[in-house]
This record gives C-alpha cells, structure tokens and sequence, in this order.
C-alpha cells in the first residue's frame, strides 16, 4: 500500500490506497505520493487501462466513486423534480476558441460576451472539447454519437449534394422513445433529403434552415459573387440547384413547409425569429410532466455575416463577425432567462459549444491561439469555446479533462436513464459508438473525465490520437503548401502522411511546431498503441463514406 496525500487549498487530506486506485482518480488535485518523486495529476490517464462496456462501444475510464456520487445526486433531483432532467445543446457556427470572454477574447478583441461568460463561469469551462473539423460531420456526430469515420458525412453537403442521417438512429429518435418532447431550431445542414430532414429523424417540431448561411445569400449578393449575382444565366442556373432556400417549418412526421424565401436583406432577421420561437417553446415547458431535449444551431456567426440592424456596429471591432458575436450573446442569454423564467432551470443542463474552430479563409472571421483553423485537424480546427452549466448541479471550475462532442450523444441517454452499456442496447449491433458517458464527469463534484484519448478525423481516415497533453499526429495538414497569400485556413492545403514521429505536448507547445516525438519516446509507445488500438476497431466497424471531400 502507498500513502497518497491530496493537496487543496484549504486542507491536506491523507487517503491510503493503491497508486491508481480509483478514489485517487477522483479528485481534481494533483495528488502527491509520499516517497515518491513528483505528482499525480487529474485526467491523466496514458499509462492506464479503460473498462470496455460493450464491444461496440469506445471504453471508459470508469470511477465507481464518482459515478455512484453523480447518481445519487440525479436519483435525488428526479425524486425532487418528478421527471428526468431536461437537455439542451446551444451550438455556435464556426466561432473561435478564443472568441468568448471566458477563453480570454471577448472585450480583448472587440466583442463583449457578458453573459454568455456569466453562464460560463457558474458552469464547468472544458478547455479540451473537441468537435470534428467542420459542420456537418460535427452536427451529425452529435446526432449519433459517431465520428465522421463512422457516421461518414466526412464534409458539408452544399448546393444539393447527398448526404444525411436517414437510416442512422439519432438521439432525438432515442430521447423521444425515453419520454422527451425533442424540438430542434435553426441551423440543421445534415441532410436535405426527406429521409435526412428533422422531423424524420426523431423531432417533433423543427424551425430553421434545412443548409448553411451562405448558400441562401452569396450567389444573390453582387459584393461577394457579381460573377453570378450580375449574370441572369448563372443566377437561374443556382436558382434552379435542387436545394432548400427558405426559412422553414415542419412537425414530427409531416412535410417540409417553406415560410419564405431568404435573402441577403431578411437574413439578416433569421437569429432573432428563431431566439423568439425557442422562447416561446421554453415557455410552453412551464409546469409539463415531460422532459425535453432543445437542439439549437445559431445561423451565426457564419459567413456571410449580414448583421441585424440593432447590432450593426454594435461591436467594439465594428465588424459584421464581431456584431453577430453580439448578437449570439444576447440571444444565449434570452434563451436562458426563458429556462429560468419557465421555472425549469434547476432541471436543465445547458451544453455551449462551436460546430467547429473558426473558418479562415474568409474575413472578417473568429480567433483561435491555436494552430490552423476550420477544415484541419490542427488544434485551431477542432477545439473550441465550450462549456456545461445546470444551476445547483454542476460544480462551477475549469477542467482539461477530454471531451468529444460524441459525448454528447452518450450523457444525455445517461441523464435520460440508460447510462453506460445500457445504450449499446438501444442501436444496432454493427453500430460503433464513440461517444463516451460524461454524465459522472458533469455532474459529481471534483470530478475527472470519462474519457481516455480522442480520435481526430479526416475524411475516412484518423490523422490524430490525443491522450493526456500529448498527441501523436500521422496524418498532417500543410496549410499553405499551395497558395502564399490571402486568407488561408484549413480548407486551403494538402494532406500528408507524417513519418510517424510527429508528435506534440499541446500543454508546452500548443502551437504545434515542435514535435517531440524522439525525445519523449517512453510516452510516444503508449500513445501510439492507443492509435494502434482504434486501427483495430475500424477492421470491426469499417469506415463509411456518404459524403467527402476525395
């Protein structure tokens, strides 16, 4: 037995247990053992091993201690509540990790986030989520908990390209059959084919976009594209693609009905219609026996940004990015005293969160202190503002332990009552998940994560493995093998296949120019068996391709 001493700043606590015993796990103090050099410290987790729940499920770092604690916590609410809790996702378009003022941008680049920061600060911040490197492969591993490799929308599907969620199971489809009334609002752009569309994927109502913002507005606007706005054959050519150019409604099992046609003068509308309709919907929870789940996909701030009239220059930056930032603060916070107000709020988790890092190839644009941007596989593509708040719930800190969007899909159907392995039951056999439970993570006091590593994606192929503070990259994007000068982001370069000693300490060099790979072998071999690992588990659950940019 050794003696492990745990460090606060309040007291010293002596527990005796083995070295990784898992109540030392639990704890968010770096963790001092007596005779030896050094410390413990939280969500580290490369030299252990995780707990496999189901063959077709990515294994966990499972802390009985922590889980036993965040269960009794929510068995006590649901007693108090009389209903399971109720799920929100806020989700952001190509904002920056550094855009919000909780990450150090806000005021300090031009655009105050007074509110969406107040949330941020009484929530727990996670300064290492990670989304997929571009829309809709992150919006539909939300949906099925899946990276793109499995999901295989592996690129956004643009003037009426193919490629969707039908035949896919959902977690609107899983909450909705757990009791949920499941309403989704604004941005979808995953999938607009029938099959695809919200209301047949597990929804009971929908109102927003079925595509992206800019494919309403940039053949139609003679500053950005005159090369089709001032031609009357290539605008009736676009005019004619077959894809949806409306604001739009439907409900559970019914037909798309198109409100109107969206241009670039009544875009700039569409934030403030949609905030209204989720007001009204949160008001209508007011005293409801069942649960609900609210999906919510801003249109900002994506380009083209066409910025309401009462946030033109509005923004310190006076730049129609920094204005939508604005406006996405005021509308996060609308939605917010609507919960409050509906008497909801002790029974809502509220998940904050970007699609993607920012997109750099067009201006104004977000920030990023990380290297490359939307599109790559570089920190500055997939890691962005992101946090958890549930007033009296969650334990209000910042943690670095992992997060991947695809937990997303795992924790709610946890909150929802169908925690760990439970859910390997609810999709099909030959379904993988990726996603991890974090219900234990959110909701326990001084809690670690769940999660061992996370895979980055791109296209069909993993470029990356992050384990601890360490990644190990094979798969690298140049960006600007090709073009030297304008704006370049992350759809802009090559692909390479690294010699495979590329490997980087995101904690020393979060830049990504330096790798490490030879110096820190003795923990380059267990990070590369990790990646090793998952090569294995896509010869089980091969890869699936139904939209990419090869």
């Amino acid at each position: 037995m050794l003696k492990v001493v745990t460090h606060t700043s309040r007291q010293s606590v002596i527990y005796l247990g083995t070295l990784f015993c898992s109540i030392c796990a639990f704890a968010q103090e770096p963790q001092k053992v007596e005779g030896k050099p050094g410390y413990n410290q939280p969500n580290q987790y490369i030299v252990k091993q995780p707990t496999k729940l189901a063959d077709n499920m990515e294994p966990v770092m499972f802390i009985k201690e922590q889980n036993d604690a965040a269960r009794k916590k929510l068995a006590d609410l649901e007693k108090k509540k009389g209903k399971k809790p109720n799920i929100v996702i806020f989700l952001l378009d190509d904002v920056g990790y550094m855009d919000m003022g909780f990450n150090g941008g806000g005021s300090a680049v031009g655009n105050a986030t007074p509110d969406i920061d107040r949330y941020a600060q009484s929530g727990m911040i996670l300064t290492s989520a990670y989304s997929q490197p571009s829309c809709s492969p992150t919006r539909a591993t939300i949906m099925t908990g899946q990276n793109q490799i499995h999901h295989g929308i592996q690129s956004p599907p643009m003037y009426g390209q193919p490629g969707g969620l039908e035949g896919l199971t959902t977690i609107a489809q899983l909450l909705s059959a757990q009791g949920y009334t499941t309403q989704a609002i604004g941005k979808w752009h995953i999938g607009e084919n029938e099959g695809s569309q919200p209301q047949n994927v597990g929804f009971d109502d929908f109102r927003g976009f079925l595509s992206v913002s800019d494919m309403y507005t940039e053949w139609r606007d003679p500053i950005f594209n005159p090369e089709v706005a001032l031609s009357p054959e290539r605008y009736e050519y676009i005019n004619k693609l077959p894809f949806s150019k409306s604001d739009v409604h439907a409900v559970k099992g019914g037909k798309i009905e198109n409100l109107y046609t969206i241009d670039t003068d009544n875009i700039k509308d569409l934030d403030q219609k949609w905030m209204q309709y989720g007001v009204d919907f949160l008001k209508k929870q007011k005293g409801s026996k069942k649960p609900f789940f609210l999906y919510y996909g801003t249109r900002g701030c994506h380009f083209d940004n066409y910025p309401n009239d009462y946030y033109l220059g509005r923004s310190a930056a006076r730049t129609t990015y920094s204005d939508c930032i604005i406006e996405v603060n005021d509308i996060f916070n609308n939605l917010m005293k609507a919960i409050e107000e509906s008497g909801e709020a002790e029974n809502t988790v509220v998940f904050f969160g970007s699609d993607n890092g920012p997109e750099a190839e067009v201006a104004p644009h977000g920030r990023t202190p990380f290297r490359g941007a939307k599109g790559s596989t570089w920190e500055g593509g997939v890691r962005g503002p992101a946090f958890v708040y549930w007033k009296g719930m969650i334990q209000p800190r910042v943690s670095d332990g992992l997060f991947d969007f695809a937990d997303l899909f795992n924790t709610a159907l946890s909150l929802a009552g169908k925690p760990g392995a439970d859910l390997a039951k609810l999709v099909p056999a030959k379904t993988y998940i990726d996603g991890i439970d974090q219900a234990s993570f959110w909701v326990a006091d001084n809690s670690v994560s769940n999660r061992k590593s996370v895979f980055y994606c791109w296209d069909d192929q993993i470029s990356a493995v992050r384990v601890d503070e360490f990644k190990f990259m094979p798969i690298v994007q140049i960006l600007n093998s090709v073009v030297q000068a304008g704006h370049i982001g992350g759809f802009s370069g090559t692909m390479q296949q690294t010699n495979g000693s590329n490997m980087f300490n995101l904690y020393t060099n979060p830049q990504e120019d330096e790798t490490i790979g030879i110096r820190h072998i003795p923990l380059g071999v267990p990070l590369q068996a990790e990646y090793l690992r998952y090569k294995e588990v896509l010869k089980k659950y091969p890869s699936k391709t139904q939209i990419s940019t090869k």
